[in-house]
């Protein structure tokens, strides 16, 4: 075996002789392209900006941070695809810059950028390859990945090697490129609705999959940012009553290799490559600069109706994958300066899946970042951003690190520090797992509240100890640091993973159309198909299904927290059992706006809407500290208590059983601050009574202090849910609780 000192001479001396047959100079193959001569400009700010000079002249300056390059040429491109080059003298602080009279909003642009090419050390450079501006603010055209795309000879016959073989065909036909543009919208109309944490209920959804169905919204506009702010998809959030939409990614992504040769996209987005751009395919008003424009009209739409927008941002890594992938922007910039490298820096770091991760720790890839966060905010108008696997962005050099340089810079931007900021709380690499440990400023996502809440319902809880913490705001988790029960984003189901009707129809997975196997995708579930796998004729399981779904809805918006809905579970959205259903661009994982016609999934929207609607209703539901347990009054009431079936108040012991019976008792007497008036804050107190059980189960309503009556508010076990009061029941009395359901009463006396 050749070892790779001797590897790497092999590849050199090829690489000199020609590389390969048609790896060849580009002026070999057509003419020099034009050029033109730049004014100096100015190395800031980076990207393209267009403005009028103290000359009365009209233009854009470009500047690019390219540390290591030893040219840069900008290539502007007209409607025929014609480029002119503008060679790039002006460096300043290793940023390449020059101002280019006469360059309008609307033009098309990249960058070629040449240096050493030795892999073996991380340099990449090929001028032969049109990269992207990583801070152009629109991008125009598909991503295809023909070998052209690539930086190396991708069909090179030795693979071993094949990343150091240079190639140089020219990239230009058949990658999209950068826009310039010119707004300057400065937000003084909009009204951002600055939802506080506690009173947040966040909707996940996808733009296109939420949209492209809907028959309210004009088939012109589904699929797009237009669609998602016509009145017709505004109205169906206001009738649910969220606070909040987490987009899935709208930054310019591009489509992996392995999809588009199956004839799939990347249809969930997890693939940046533009962290300015609003995804071009989302845009129903054009893609030269005008899907700018469209995305702020949707933001304002959504302000209007009291929606704030979260993005799902990817920084982590970049749709440029591993040594293997393509050249598409940074890595052609500077990959040694962009992306975190091994010891072996052919190779790269990968803590994301993806093949590649971002080397966050370098001072101009956190600007790139933070730049990137504060454009959404100022620019585009956005109110927070859930990060992609947050745990890679908190890497110092190679351990997760809570003091790390990005969340550092994060805590005391003054813009940054003042939005909604969501972490995955994980990544793949080791000691990426970190729930609970964010600091303060930071909410999470909180998978282990959806791994008890699922094991729970489907009777798989050894015993309720994480039960109870979930239920409550997982104090164990947050109550550090002057962390709140906000802290935890509650979850049963996202984008990834089950549907909350697959969780209750499905076992296993089913993903044979992603053509992987059905390889890909979580084995680890969690899920009950109540008796069939799949779709089923029996109404007896259809029915428990339903059933199920109020029970796990119910628990969501009934727990301390910030909940989290995924678009469609509150119509009984299907995937067809399909756990990772990130390629599927079709009815897959379209939303079926036709389930509202079904007097079921009617009424599951109709419930969830009314639960929502009582957590705005009652703080008592969305308490802005946690529980202290203990007794705040003589009559020894305390504003958190736990009950078994018998009505007795539970001991050290009953937490480590199994239980299928549980009573959570909130106080609304004993709630922490005061109104923006400055009086305390009352509400009535509830019971909530979750029962797993396949039988029936008479529970016992504690008496005083607790209460001198209940009346019933919620019962899951009924498919539709009278608005009028409820039956009232004497404390001290067993009330007869249907097999797996949820019983809410409230408090009387």
């Amino acid at each position: 075996m050749t070892s790779a000192a001797e590897q790497r001479a092999v590849a050199q001396e090829r690489a000199a002789q020609g590389a390969h047959p048609e790896a060849v100079v580009y002026g070999a193959r057509r003419a020099t392209p034009p050029t033109v001569s730049a004014r100096p400009g100015t190395p800031t700010p980076l990207g393209a900006r267009f403005r009028v000079g103290p000359d009365a002249v009209a233009g854009t300056n470009f500047a690019l941070w390219a540390a290591g390059a030893e040219a840069v040429q900008l290539c502007l491109f007209d409607e025929r695809g014609r480029e002119t080059r503008v060679r790039l003298t002006e460096l300043t602080h290793e940023i390449w810059h020059g101002f280019v009279p006469g360059v309008m909003p609307g033009q098309r642009y990249g960058f070629r950028v040449d240096g050493r090419w030795d892999p073996w050390i991380g340099a990449r450079w090929n001028p032969a390859k049109l990269l992207l501006d990583p801070y152009a603010r629109a991008v125009d055209g598909e991503f295809s990945l023909p070998p052209e795309v690539y930086g190396h000879v991708r069909d090179w016959p030795e693979q071993q090697v094949a990343d150091t073989v240079r190639d140089d065909r020219d990239s230009a036909p058949y990658v999209p490129k950068g826009v310039v543009v010119h707004d300057d919208d400065d937000w003084s109309d909009d009204h951002r609705p600055k939802t506080p944490w506690a009173d947040s209920v966040i909707y996940e959804l996808h733009v296109r999959g939420f949209t492209r169905l809907h028959p309210g919204i004009p088939e012109k506009l589904r699929g797009t940012y237009a669609g998602l702010a016509h009145p017709a998809a505004i109205e169906h959030l206001t009738a649910l009553g969220v606070t909040a939409v987490e987009l899935l990614p709208v930054h310019q992504f591009a489509h992996e290799d392995h999809l588009l040769r199956r004839g799939l996209t990347n249809y969930w987005g997890y693939n940046s490559i533009g962290y300015f751009a609003p995804h071009a395919a989302y845009a129903a008003s054009g893609t030269t600069g005008q899907q700018v424009g469209e995305f702020k009209r949707m933001v304002r739409a959504l302000h209007e109706a009291g929606i704030e927008v979260i993005l799902d941002v990817v920084y982590n890594h970049t749709a440029e994958a591993g040594e293997l992938g393509p050249t598409l922007s940074l890595k052609g910039i500077d990959n040694r300066g962009y992306y975190r490298l091994q010891n072996d820096a052919r190779r790269y770091a990968d803590y994301t899946g993806c093949g590649n991760t971002l080397h966050v720790v370098q001072p101009q890839v956190l600007r790139l970042i933070t730049d990137s966060l504060r454009y959404w905010v100022t620019e585009m108008g956005v109110d927070g951003f859930r990060f992609d696997l947050a745990a890679a962005l908190a890497r110092s050099m190679h351990d997760v690190d809570m003091l790390s340089p990005f969340l550092a810079v994060i805590a005391q931007d003054p813009v940054l520090r003042r939005v909604k900021l969501i972490a995955e709380p994980w990544d793949i690499g080791s000691g990426g797992y970190q729930v609970g440990a964010f600091p303060p400023l930071w909410t999470e996502w909180n998978d282990r509240y959806r791994d008890a809440v699922r094991d729970f319902w489907r009777g798989a809880l050894p015993d309720v100890r994480d039960l109870g913490y979930r239920l409550s705001g997982s104090s164990d988790l947050y109550a550090w640091g002057g962390r709140r029960p906000y802290a935890s984003v509650n979850f049963i189901t996202a984008h990834d993973g089950f549907t909350l009707r697959d969780l209750v129809s499905y076992e296993s997975k089913h993903n044979e159309a992603n053509g992987e196997g059905n390889r890909d995708g979580t084995n680890d579930n969690r899920a009950w198909n109540c008796g069939a796998e799949g779709e089923t004729d029996k109404e007896r399981v259809r029915s428990l299904r339903r059933r199920q779904l109020r029970n796990l809805l119910t628990t969501l918006l009934l727990s301390t927290g910030v909940p989290m809905l995924v678009a469609g579970d509150e119509l009984g959205r299907t995937q067809r059992g399909n756990n990772n259903a990130y390629c599927q661009d079709n009815e897959v994982s379209w939303l079926d706006w036709t389930l509202l016609e079904d007097p079921g999934w009617r009424a599951l929207f109709h419930l969830t809407s009314r639960l929502i609607a009582l957590r705005h209703r009652h703080p008592v539901l969305r308490r802005r500290a946690f529980f202290s347990g203990r007794a705040h009054s003589a009559d020894g009431l305390r504003d958190l208590a736990w009950f078994t079936a018998r009505g007795e108040e539970m001991t050290e012991g009953d937490w480590y059983a199994p239980a299928a019976t549980l009573g959570m008792y909130l106080s609304g007497r004993d709630i922490p601050g005061r109104d923006e008036q400055g009086a305390p804050i009352l509400d009535d107190s509830f019971l909530a009574v979750l029962h797993t059980g396949d039988r029936p189960a008479s529970f016992v309503l504690p008496g005083p202090p607790w209460a001198e009556s209940y009346e019933v508010v919620v019962d899951t076990s009924r498919e539709e849910q009278e608005e009028a009061p409820g039956v009232v029941h004497t404390a001290g009395t067993s009330v007869m609780v249907a097999e797996r359901s949820v019983m809410l009463l409230r408090v009387i006396g």
